[in-house]
């Protein structure tokens, strides 16, 4: 998963000086999402089903 590009969301970074903790993701990568902490990026990320994903981001969104 080095190849991917991570993006962090657009609420990250609450004036912490780049030291608070964020949820990123990778994009386009078929039938998963994979998901690691900003501040631990060296550790393997976690893969979701994109379904599932999905699911989870409407319901904290709603």
């Amino acid at each position: 998963m080095s190849a991917v590009a991570w993006r962090k969301s657009s609420y990250s970074g609450g004036g912490g000086g780049g030291s608070d903790g964020c949820v990123e993701v990778a994009d386009d990568i078929p039938g998963i999402v994979p998901v690691r902490d900003s501040k631990a990026p060296h550790r393997p990320p976690l893969a979701f089903p994109a379904p599932a994903w999905g699911a989870f981001v409407a319901h904290v969104r709603g």
